[in-house]
């Protein structure tokens, strides 16, 4: 199991401990944390499960596709840190990984 902490855009934290190979967007979805809509179904097909990634997490997580990326330029607030949760698999070695919501998904 690796550790993650959802921060909803009020602070409001949401710890939980995740399988390997579950990805940021499952997680929360399956564990009732408020702020990730994730509408298409984790297809990276949208921009509604949106999550600003620790700067010091950003470079475990890995590189955007060019389809995350060009998902990402619809989503409000996107930022230099800004990941699809979708795209985003736990592992051992993302224990710890801290991600915040944005204000909205829409």
């Amino acid at each position: 199991m690796a550790k993650i902490t959802y921060i909803e855009h009020d602070g409001t934290p949401h710890e939980l401990d995740l399988a390997p190979g579950t990805t940021v967007r499952d997680g929360a979805i399956d564990n009732d944390v408020p702020g990730i809509d994730g509408d298409c179904g984790g297809n990276c097909a949208c921009a509604t499960c949106h999550v600003y990634v620790d700067p010091a997490w950003l470079s475990k997580t890995g590189e955007r596709s060019e389809m995350e990326q060009s998902l990402l330029e619809f989503a409000d607030g996107m930022e230099e840190n800004s990941r699809l949760s979708c795209q985003i698999e736990m592992s051992e070695a993302l224990d710890g990984l801290v991600v915040r919501m944005p204000e909205s998904q829409h």
